[in-house]
């Protein structure tokens, strides 16, 4: 995959399957920006370790459901680049509880963070995609398929990034950007640190592969997607989950 030069904005990359990800977009070539809300420390080890390889990296700061905060990002990340090729919306939260629980402060929570934020960061840097077109992958998760555990709020709002992206992948094709999202199962980071050892056990077991998902296993279908290789891949949803469903 050559993504040499190509410039690629990966929200929520200071950890998890978005540190993963800039660190393989940055071993093809692209040059990357990284997007973090509060974890500085892990945003700049993320760019640091890009730098010491050999790539172009920056990490900046914004609030995903803050239009204010993501224009200045964006311009920042256009000052810096020149530009956006490679858009990838990975930020957003976890929070599984039972229905008697759900209030509107946590729906609101979810779906700012997994929807609205994944909005407004793509209605803002559209108008910096080159006339040759670009990428944009969302992430969506296999709970939107078996939203059980407490999880259907998450999944709920996992569930319209999913359809987004189809409308998305319509609405963008004439412009030469396709938009497709990847789902992962249970995947090793620390949204998941704090999962009883015997659950993970449990998935490790029901997947085919014997284990849960590694953040680098996720990034290296955005890195499919984000390439030349993956150019008539569209609207697609595509199932990161080492044969669990």
């Amino acid at each position: 995959m050559e993504l040499t030069d190509k410039v690629a904005l990966v929200t929520g990359g200071s950890r998890g399957i978005g540190a993963a990800t800039a660190k393989k977009l940055a071993t093809h070539g692209a040059r990357v920006a990284v997007t973090y809300q509060e974890n500085r420390s892990s945003a700049e080890a993320t760019v640091e370790a890009i730098r010491r390889s050999g790539g172009t990296a920056t990490a900046l700061q914004t609030s995903a459901e803050n239009r204010a905060s993501v224009d200045t990002m964006m311009d920042r990340v256009v000052s810096a680049f020149g530009r956006i090729d490679i858009l990838v919306n990975n930020a957003g939260i976890f929070t599984a509880k039972p229905l008697s629980e759900v209030g509107f402060d946590l729906y609101t929570r979810q779906f700012n963070a997994n929807v609205w934020g994944m909005i407004q960061i793509t209605q803002a840097a559209l108008p910096h995609f080159p006339a040759s077109g670009g990428r944009i992958i969302n992430i969506a998760s296999a709970r939107m398929y078996a939203p059980r555990d407490g999880t259907g709020l998450y999944a709920a709002s996992k569930a319209a990034v999913s359809v987004l992206t189809h409308a998305l992948a319509i609405e963008l094709g004439p412009r030469s950007i396709t938009v497709n999202a990847v789902a992962p199962a249970v995947t090793e980071t620390d949204m998941t640190a704090k999962m009883p050892p015997e659950k993970k056990a449990s998935f490790a077991k029901a997947t085919p592969l014997g284990r849960i998902g590694l953040p680098e296993d996720i990034a290296d279908v955005i890195a499919f997607l984000a390439s030349d290789e993956a150019r008539w891949v569209n609207g697609r949803t595509i199932r990161a989950d080492g044969g669990l469903s």
